[in-house]
């Protein structure tokens, strides 16, 4: 197909879910079948008129948008005041133009649209206003686009596809009112978060272990789906169970594993699922009437390779059942779309988070971790000093070097119809845990 090519017709979601990060995941922090497995459950902008200053900033790399400043450091609520200021001016100013194109604009093309795309790029701080208005999508505006990218949790392709374009055509006064959304959400955070800190910022699909203001280790994590969302939440984190059982929630056993024990008797065998009655008596599957209501037996999954959780469980207290845990399934992070979980949140590199959450117990070390994880035995570790721990909804965000970063509300809690892109994703009766 040629560089003028109309838009593919594939769908916001076969895109979110083929599509790797690209490492997107990386710097898009703040400022920052017939056989089915178990695993198939499981899987089942600114301100108005720039400086020379801030233009040079504009020429970063999208690497360089990654920092420590986590999202809820000292000055979150101040930086946020002043991305609102910034963007205040923009709308002032008339907003941007909308980039009008219906083929894909990338490096080497001409096209009247690349001309908006820079006015744009110029008006969000994306690309300096030296590199001037012309028809020409030169190695400047590819960058451009890259940073806009990264600063939207896209993947950094460094071209206007169909999903850039979506993204890039949201009015400006939109934006302000996500920024101010999540302003208040911001302000309404009045605790102590605490010298060190896990935060789970549900729309980023990310987590931040944070240690004195600044963050220690940022992990790629699969959140909720719509369908069935990650609830927002404050608790302390007071055990890690290395090598865990699984045991499937109520709503899997009556959507999932009831009809596929229905068309594979052997489904539970094969996932190493076995039956406990409220007295801890085992139960032979071959006794319960599969085309019933579900029963009211534990359904628990040994640990091992294909268990749920894979290596660790990372518990905290909540009414929710919810916790963090490991996953075989580890191509997963490098999704665009990581919203297919049922509520509970898997965290790539957990051992790398399990060992921060340790550090100050002494019998646990790197080295033990990995070595209890080898026999396979399943080792509850109690958390000497419980570490606080947050999951917020936060979908716009900013730090003190002004970079503002936004997400898709995937949970429509922003208000706008046009930040929901991606609702409707993960409504298909594929289940995670």
């Amino acid at each position: 197909m040629s560089e003028r090519d109309s838009f593919s017709s594939i769908s916001r979601r076969g895109f979110l879910t083929s599509a790797a990060a690209l490492g997107a995941a990386v710097v898009a922090g703040p400022v920052l079948a017939d056989d089915i497995s178990m695993e198939d459950i499981i899987n089942a902008p600114r301100r108005g008129n720039w400086d020379d200053q801030f233009d040079a900033k504009a020429s970063r790399t999208a690497a360089a948008i990654s920092t420590k400043n986590p999202i809820f450091g000292p000055g979150a609520s101040a930086n946020l005041q002043q991305a609102i200021f910034d963007y205040e001016s923009i709308v002032a100013n008339g907003g941007w133009p909308k980039v009008s194109t219906t083929v894909k604009l990338k490096i080497g093309m001409s096209d009247p649209a690349i001309a908006q795309l820079r006015k744009r790029l110029m008006i969000s701080g994306d690309l300096a206003k030296s590199a001037g208005i012309s028809n020409e999508y030169d190695s400047l505006v590819e960058e451009g686009v890259k940073r806009f990218q990264a600063r939207h949790g896209l993947p950094l392709d460094g071209v206007i596809g169909k999903y850039t374009l979506e993204a890039i055509n949201i009015p400006a006064d939109t934006r302000l009112m996500q920024l101010r959304t999540n302003l208040e959400r911001v302000n309404a955070i009045t605790v102590d978060l605490g010298q060190r800190y896990v935060m789970v910022n549900i729309p980023a699909a990310y987590i931040e272990a944070v240690e004195n203001n600044r963050v220690a280790q940022r992990h790629t994590a699969i959140v909720g789906r719509i369908s069935r969302p990650t609830p927002i939440l404050d608790s302390k984190i007071y055990n890690v169970t290395l090598n865990p059982y699984w045991t499937a929630p109520r709503s899997i056993v009556e959507k999932d594993i009831m009809p596929l024990m229905r068309k594979d008797p052997k489904y539970l065998a094969d996932n190493k699922i076995r039956l406990f009655d409220g007295k801890g008596n085992e139960v032979d599957p071959t006794t319960i009437d599969w085309n019933a209501e579900a029963p009211d037996l534990m359904f628990r999954q040994d640990p091992g390779k294909i268990n749920a959780m894979a290596s660790t469980k990372i518990n905290f207290h909540n009414e929710h059942a919810t916790y963090m845990h490991d996953t075989p399934s580890q191509g997963l992070f490098n999704k665009l779309s990581r919203f297919e979980s049922s509520g509970c949140v898997r965290c790539q590199n957990v051992r790398d988070l399990t060992t921060w959450i340790l550090r100050d117990q002494p019998d646990w070390s790197r080295q033990q971790i990995e070595a209890t994880i080898r026999t396979g035995v399943n080792t509850p570790i109690q958390v000497t000093n419980e570490i606080p721990i947050y999951f917020k909804y936060v979908t716009a965000w900013s730090a003190k070097d002004r970079v503002v970063q936004f997400r898709d509300d995937i949970y429509q809690m922003d208000g706008a119809q046009e930040l929901a892109l991606q609702t409707g994703l993960n409504q298909e009766p594929v289940v995670a845990n």
